[in-house]
């Protein structure tokens, strides 16, 4: 009976850890909900890409042009050229390609989402590289995450809005 009160009584000396900001820094709505992307001691910049159902976990660092999408070359991962051009459209509309190495880990979607979702992620992690090429990407509508989602299905219907096929008689 000792033991168990004993337990007890560390259980209830144990309090959570509260996370406060400090009161000369006021914390905006936003970032409670919202992690910022990491940056890790100057070696690389992370950026997360979405689309659908589709995320990108993408790093950029300065170097020669390495592209590796889940340890494959991109161009082996997406192997249309219209993929292809999709997830390396920041790079190229920025003229960066040879002067970056870009590694991605990616999951989730069809590999038409994924090609957006690193497109996303290469154009979030420019930005914390390069703060100054945040207007341009704006410009260029390649920092908007794509909000569009598959509609959910409804009862009594075959999809989200496909009806039974209906007869008089």
């Amino acid at each position: 009976m000792e033991k168990k009160q004993m337990i007890k009584k560390e259980v209830k000396e144990k309090k959570p850890i509260a996370h406060k900001a400090p009161a000369d820094k006021p914390v905006a709505h936003h970032a409670a909900t919202h992690a910022a992307p990491a940056v890790k001691a100057g070696r690389y910049f992370e950026g997360i890409g979405r689309r659908k159902t589709a995320s990108a976990r993408v790093r950029v660092s300065k170097g020669s042009g390495k592209f590796v999408v889940n340890g494959r070359t991109v161009d082996k991962y997406f192997q249309t050229n219209k993929l292809l051009a999709i997830a390396e459209e920041s790079l190229k509309r920025l003229n960066m390609a040879d002067n970056v190495d870009v590694s991605v880990k990616i999951d989730g979607g069809g590999i038409n989402a994924q090609a957006e979702a690193v497109r996303h992620g290469v154009s979030r992690a420019l930005v914390l590289m390069q703060p100054d090429l945040k207007l341009q990407l704006a410009s260029l509508g390649l920092l908007t995450r794509d909000s569009r989602m598959v509609e959910r299905k409804k009862p009594g219907l075959k999809k989200a809005r496909r009806a039974p096929q209906w007869k008089k008689r």
